[in-house]
């Protein structure tokens, strides 16, 4: 019941040069220093072997213009169809882990495993953030990051929603007036 969930696609590629992209709503920061993350994925999907293999994925953060490919990515299988092909979206290099980065999503975090928790029906990767890219469109002359203006999208109980009313920003409960 710990809902909405941050949807990302997290893309992979085995020794091959095989690539995939899986959706997955169980993804989450879990430390500031070094930086770090999570994913759990169901050991018999396609790309836990590939992450399993290689130790790195890479996280791409998913907007309401990316809504369709991304349920699309959670409910087909690379084993039968190339995802990034099918949903014409963009593999681009990455800086340092073998994984592609989705060029259409504005935020890709390039991860390499540090560790896989097997916990039951899924297993967690705990992973080093080890790059972060941002789309320059979303940067201010300033250099600060608006996430908001992607229209980032989140999942709950198999319902994908935008985020698109900011309420407050840290600490406005205590400022004083």
């Amino acid at each position: 019941m710990l809902y909405p969930l941050p949807v990302v696609m997290v893309s992979a590629q085995d020794a091959d040069g095989k690539q995939n992209i899986i959706t997955l709503a169980w993804a989450g920061t879990v430390n500031t220093n070094p930086p770090m993350v999570s994913i759990s994925i169901r050991p018999e999907r396609f790309s836990y072997q590939m992450i399993k293999d290689s130790g790195e994925f890479v996280i791409n953060l998913t907007t309401k213009d990316l809504a369709y490919a991304t349920d699309y990515c959670g409910v087909k299988s690379g084993r039968d169809v190339d995802k990034f092909k099918k949903m014409n979206l963009t593999p681009l290099k990455a800086d340092i882990v073998n994984a592609p980065l989705i060029k259409e999503s504005p935020v890709n975090i390039e991860c390499k495993v540090t560790e896989i928790k097997e916990l039951g029906s899924h297993h967690m990767f705990l992973a080093e953030v080890v790059a972060v890219h941002v789309d320059d469109a979303y940067m201010d002359e300033k250099g600060k990051f608006h996430l908001s203006a992607s229209d980032p999208i989140v999942y709950s109980h198999g319902e994908y929603y935008t985020l698109n009313e900011k309420l407050g920003t840290f600490g406005y409960s205590v400022k004083k007036k």
